[in-house]
């Protein structure tokens, strides 16, 4: 099945840049766009330009001051000890020039892929600039200035008045997107993450489950370090299924980081490319059974932006246009393109080849550790609809 889709991308993604040495790097969006047009797969109808939000779409989820303290922040006049409170300039967030008009474009981006899908435009909209879940309302953190996850999703209830499933597959806990809808029914998020234990922002446990209203609408699936690719597609699998019937969304928001590959230098996860092959192709299926394909995909972390990022993130349009996963070897184009400017050298293969990480003499603990963390983050859900039933 061909599905309409679209993919939100601007040269300007790559002036969120913190500096030179930092791990976070949007050429990774770059390369993405180049080895998708080197397959033929992406063609200049289907990409559409993102415009920056709006201080007012901003402070959908950001507290003024907030914004004000980066405005300043961009042109050089927010004190030492303003950046501190804010969570800028700070080594994980330093500050950058112009770096309120690069932020407002990741978030301007992520509004477009919703109004492109909401109005009727697209089916499935990707914009690989953004998922920067861990923004708080008046603080940055973990490489976020602004959330546009969480903007996003406010826009979409205001705007559209929709329920929203949001679902978080990124290494790290999807900690700022969570606590903006905590106490909200009509939004739930579901995020599976290595285990808070051993990696920032150090949230995500299982009995973070919300607040008031919002009880039973945040689902937190901590797997352990070393988990490979059966293991966290089985959490996944799970997870995502039972939570979508749970819940019954109108439209699925996905953030795709594609940080837990086994050679990703900030995490401790063992998956290949096995697990970004799998994950776009269960959404497309489930925003299609639930949401009449009403799915808008974003980018988030992955530090490995030669051999892992453009991959994983590929993949997620090919299932959007075609339902299909890419497979055989890479553009010789595109490898001759990037290989020079690599520090690593680059695949030649969509497939990861076997033994790309040392045996992990705990698999069987592991995936049985992860059994049954799935299953009592998931008792209360079943619980529930077994009442209701």
């Amino acid at each position: 099945m061909n599905c309409n889709a679209t993919f939100i991308y601007s040269e300007e993604f790559e002036k969120y840049r913190f500096n030179d040495d930092h791990p976070f790097n949007q050429t990774r969006v770059a390369m993405t766009k180049d080895i998708l047009e080197s397959e033929n797969k992406l063609d200049k109808e289907q990409i559409l330009l993102p415009r920056k939000a709006t201080d007012e779409e901003l402070s959908l989820f950001h507290d003024p001051s907030y914004i004000d303290a980066v405005k300043r922040a961009s042109v050089g006049n927010l004190t030492e000890d303003e950046g501190f409170e804010f969570g800028l300039a700070t080594e994980d967030t330093p500050i950058f020039a112009n770096m309120h008009d690069a932020a407002s474009l990741l978030v301007g981006g992520t509004l477009t892929a919703v109004d492109a899908v909401l109005q009727g435009k697209s089916e499935h909209a990707l914009n690989l600039g953004g998922g920067l879940h861990h923004g708080f309302k008046r603080k940055a953190s973990g490489f976020c200035i602004y959330n546009d996850g969480a903007i996003a999703i406010k826009y979409i209830r205001q705007k559209y008045n929709l329920r929203v499933l949001y679902v978080d597959t990124d290494a790290h806990h999807g900690d700022g997107v969570q606590w903006a809808f905590y106490d909200d029914s009509e939004v739930c998020t579901l995020s599976i993450h290595e285990t808070g234990r051993y990696l920032f922002p150090g949230t995500g446990n299982i009995n973070e489950r919300g607040l008031k209203a919002g009880y039973g609408y945040s689902f937190n699936l901590p797997i352990d370090a070393f988990t490979e690719d059966e293991s966290f597609m089985e959490v996944y699998e799970s997870a995502f299924r039972e939570v979508v019937e749970y819940f019954k969304p109108d439209v699925i928001v996905t953030q795709n980081g594609a940080d837990s590959h086994s050679f990703d230098p900030l995490t401790h996860l063992s998956s290949t490319m096995k697990t970004y092959e799998y994950i776009p192709l269960l959404a497309h299926e489930l925003a299609h059974e639930y949401c009449n394909g009403k799915w808008i995909a974003l980018g988030g972390g992955g530090y490995d932006i030669w051999r892992v990022v453009p991959r994983a993130w590929a993949q997620i349009w090919n299932v959007m246009t075609s339902n299909k996963i890419f497979t055989g070897d890479l553009p010789t184009d595109w490898i001759t393109k990037w290989e020079g400017k690599s520090p690593v050298s680059l695949p030649s293969t969509w497939h990861d080849p076997e033994g790309i990480y040392k045996i992990i003499p705990r698999k069987a603990e592991i995936t049985e550790k992860n059994r049954k963390m799935l299953d009592k983050a998931l008792q209360f859900t079943r619980n529930k609809m077994k009442f209701s039933n």
